[in-house]
């Protein structure tokens, strides 16, 4: 009688231990499958790319941060997120100028919604405006590219929106940068900031938006829009995340340095520089 007793107790402790091993091993793969499950599938993974470089006035920097703001929060933004396939996007937000000065202004956020769009409006105004020397899209993309890898989200396109009112003037040349994104399948809009006359400044050239088109942007459904008066800085920035968001491009089509020769030198900026520093 004592030997059954034993024997059904060891039984139970079996069925109990074997319980805690199976609830365990459940366990474990619920937390395989949460961990796996948290790369979220959005629509574009979008990192906004902003030049804060010093050959952009203090005004300039100030509309530009209001312009991303109000961007993500207009009746256009939102309705095209609520288009897309996931109705989600992820963005990550980023200041640059030399090609050693990048700043991570909001880190990777989810936005699905006027709520998100707001809390990420909020952070972009929230830290305060500030400037770098010298001008490095290059040096932007290569920090760009990378981010891309940091996040939980797997986008159905991968962006980067790089806004600028120069050439490439310091770090590797702009289109080995350029290519480096390519080859990974992102996609390299812009948004070239011509408001000033070239006089202005020594190193501003007259023909930045065919800089843009021919040396900087690049990738399916690539473009620029270029921003010549400031009244429409706003807008501008506005139609150009709409558009990116959506997946679509503007009405006119632009040829791209891979199928004609660039209409500029890619390397102008550089070239400008050196005269510079022989003066």
């Amino acid at each position: 009688m004592r030997k059954c007793v034993w024997i059904l107790a060891v039984l139970a402790a079996g069925a109990i231990a074997g319980g805690d091993v199976a609830s365990t091993a459940v366990g474990n793969l619920g937390h395989q499958l949460v961990d796996k499950d948290a790369l979220r599938t959005v629509d574009v993974e979008l990192v906004i790319a902003v030049d804060v470089s010093y050959s952009m006035d203090e005004d300039e920097l100030v509309v530009q941060r209001e312009g991303y703001a109000q961007a993500v929060t207009s009746e256009e933004f939102l309705q095209a997120l609520k288009a897309g396939p996931s109705k989600k996007l992820a963005v990550t937000y980023f200041e640059w100028s030399g090609s050693d000065d990048q700043k991570v202004i909001v880190p990777w956020r989810l936005i699905d919604g006027p709520e998100s769009a707001d809390a990420l409006a909020a952070e972009i105004m929230r830290t305060p405006v500030r400037r770098g020397s010298r001008t490095s899209i290059s040096g932007a993309i290569r920090f760009a590219i990378p981010l891309f890898d940091q996040n939980r989200y797997h986008g159905l396109r991968r962006v980067i929106d790089i806004s600028g009112d120069g050439a490439n003037n310091e770090g590797p040349p702009v289109t080995k940068a350029r290519d480096a994104a390519l080859e990974k399948g992102i996609t390299i809009n812009g948004l070239p900031i011509m408001m000033k006359r070239t006089t202005v400044s020594m190193m501003d050239i007259d023909n930045l938006d065919s800089y843009y088109e021919d040396c900087v942007i690049g990738g399916p459904g690539s473009f620029a829009l270029t921003i010549k008066e400031r009244e429409k800085f706003k807008e501008a920035i506005r139609t150009k995340l709409t558009l990116e968001v959506a997946g679509r491009t503007p009405a006119y089509r632009i040829v791209s340095a891979a199928e004609s020769g660039p209409r500029v030198s890619c390397g102008i900026g550089e070239e400008i520089w050196e005269r510079r520093s022989r003066w």
